[in-house]
């Protein structure tokens, strides 16, 4: 399976250090709310940033590894959702996200397919 994206704000992925796991679903959801996480492919995380994040703050891109992630991973609607907290260990990279001069995210090559 192809690695998993999801874009975190930094508060919640911050959380991490402290309790090991992840747990939000999406912006302004956690996993108790939503029951599961949000992710895309790395082709999906230009479309679900301008979509969902245009106006958010400190943002973090999570590159997650699904052969780490002890729950189940489903795809439901072309998107990839895991049903459970993503441990810390399963995270392969976390990159800070900024923006350009016109406000737009600036998002790594692995992502963007340059």
């Amino acid at each position: 399976m192809s690695d998993l994206w999801h874009l975190a704000e930094r508060a919640h992925w911050d959380e991490v250090r402290t309790t090991g796991w992840y747990e939000r679903s999406t912006r302004g959801l956690s996993l108790a709310d939503e029951g599961f996480v949000h992710c895309s492919y790395a082709d999906q995380v230009a479309g679900v940033a301008a979509a969902y994040y245009a106006d958010a703050g400190d943002l973090v891109l999570l590159r997650i590894d699904p052969v780490r992630v002890p729950a189940e991973v489903r795809v439901e609607g072309g998107f990839p959702h895991v049903y459970g907290p993503i441990p810390a260990a399963a995270v392969i990279e976390a990159t800070t996200l900024t923006r350009d001069a016109a406000g737009q995210l600036i998002l790594p090559g692995d992502v963007t397919g340059s």
